[in-house]
């Protein structure tokens, strides 16, 4: 078992997703299970599913100083970051440990793909990118991380994390280790994914998108609604932000199962919540509520429910919230990152939203409808394609004390 770290302030964070802008409209969607899913009005031919799209991105455009990184992936991430007075808390830490000591870490599965996708729809009678798309730094999968590093003058470590849903949770987990290891003072962490054609038609082929808005644990679910979203958060000593919450642990698991199956005893995942229990110093007791994977895939539910009942005491409480956001892909992981933190802040349990008839293998643990009640420990679970699997585990600063 990995040896207990010391914790950080995550002295900042915020998201855009289909539930609004920043925190306080996650929080009052939250509270009042309001879903951000709607029939899907984004691919460029017909495919009839429900999709969860950030509002008011295509109104966005990068200002200048910033136009040469211009394509939806990026305007979400600027609309993200200019929320919550994130930009103003990342540029306070800047000027307190300098540009080059502080990290960025952000997780995607696609980047700027959409703006490929484009160029290739729209070349020119020489077999080339339309001019306007010309600009090779928005077709590389370091596009999301080169433009945040730009946009908020950052010249510390940079890092990409693309392990499919699990990635925008990994970034946590490498942050931590620079911090410890007294290579950089402070992180920038988080994930950006943006709907696109690759990310609903692939993931159609493979006969996982519900055409109805998706069902996690049901017992008649019939698969994923895909979503986009934002999310940022600022990782610190904890003498930095001593009111702040704190990230207690975290851990990471691949047991390569298969390429889309998880392990059917859930292999991988258990060994990452365990060590994220570890890394915290916890009983899996001390939990007061899990963030579940929760896809509404047949088997992902079935076994993160299994995996949920032999771990947790029926007073912990968990729910998936992807029935109000959808699938948000790389950018899942810090988007539950933050509604895990939300339902700890507010006392707030949210309801596993669109459930008919939960699924007999889910346990009492599982909270139907929104609940409130306090929260001093939280976790969020992130397991991927490939058997990439990752869980935080976030205390409030009292506690972690």
């Amino acid at each position: 078992m990995p040896d207990r770290i010391a914790p950080l302030a995550v002295s900042a964070y915020t998201a855009a997703s289909a539930l609004g802008h920043g925190l306080t409209a996650h929080a009052h969607a939250l509270a009042l299970g309001t879903s951000g899913l709607r029939p899907n009005d984004i691919s460029s031919s017909p495919l009839p599913c429900w999709i969860g799209r950030v509002e008011g991105v295509e109104d966005m455009p990068l200002p200048a100083h910033l136009a040469d990184w211009e394509c939806r992936n990026n305007r979400l991430a600027w609309l993200g970051l200019r929320q919550d007075g994130f930009v103003e808390r990342v540029g306070s830490a800047r000027e307190r440990y300098g540009a080059h000591r502080v990290a960025l870490m952000l997780g995607t599965s696609t980047s700027s793909i959409g703006s490929t996708e484009e160029g290739y729809r729209r070349l020119d009678a020489d077999g080339r990118l339309p001019a306007d798309l010309r600009r090779p730094d928005i077709h590389a999968p370091h596009s999301l991380v080169a433009f945040v590093a730009d946009a908020l003058d950052l010249r510390g470590p940079c890092l990409t994390v693309s392990t499919a849903c699990s990635s925008s949770a990994k970034v946590f987990a490498s942050a931590e280790r620079l911090i410890r290891l007294g290579l950089v003072d402070a992180a920038v962490v988080g994930g950006v994914d943006t709907l696109c054609d690759s990310v609903l038609f692939g993931f159609n082929a493979l006969e996982l998108v519900s055409p109805e808005p998706c069902r996690p644990f049901d017992a008649e679910r019939r698969g994923i609604s895909i979503g986009e979203a934002a999310g940022f958060a600022l990782l610190e000593r904890a003498d930095a932000a001593p009111t702040a919450p704190r990230l207690l642990g975290y851990g990471e698991a691949t047991d390569a199962h298969h390429m889309s199956t998880p392990h059917p005893e859930g292999l991988g995942a258990e060994l990452a919540l365990r060590d994220a229990l570890a890394r915290a110093g916890l009983a899996a007791s001390q939990v007061d509520y899990v963030n579940l994977h929760g896809t509404a895939s047949l088997k992902n539910d079935e076994v993160e429910a299994a995996l949920l009942g032999r771990t947790f005491a029926p007073r912990t409480r968990a729910s998936s919230t992807k029935g109000l956001t959808g699938h948000t892909l790389g950018a899942a992981g810090i988007l539950e990152a933050v509604i895990a933190l939300l339902a700890m802040r507010d006392g707030v349990v949210p309801g596993n939203v669109g459930i008919r008839t939960p699924d007999p293998a889910c346990g009492p643990s599982f909270a139907w409808q929104t609940e409130r009640r306090e929260l001093r420990v939280v976790m969020s679970n992130s397991f991927g394609f490939g058997g990439n699997n990752a869980c935080l585990v976030f205390a409030r600063s009292e506690t972690a004390a």
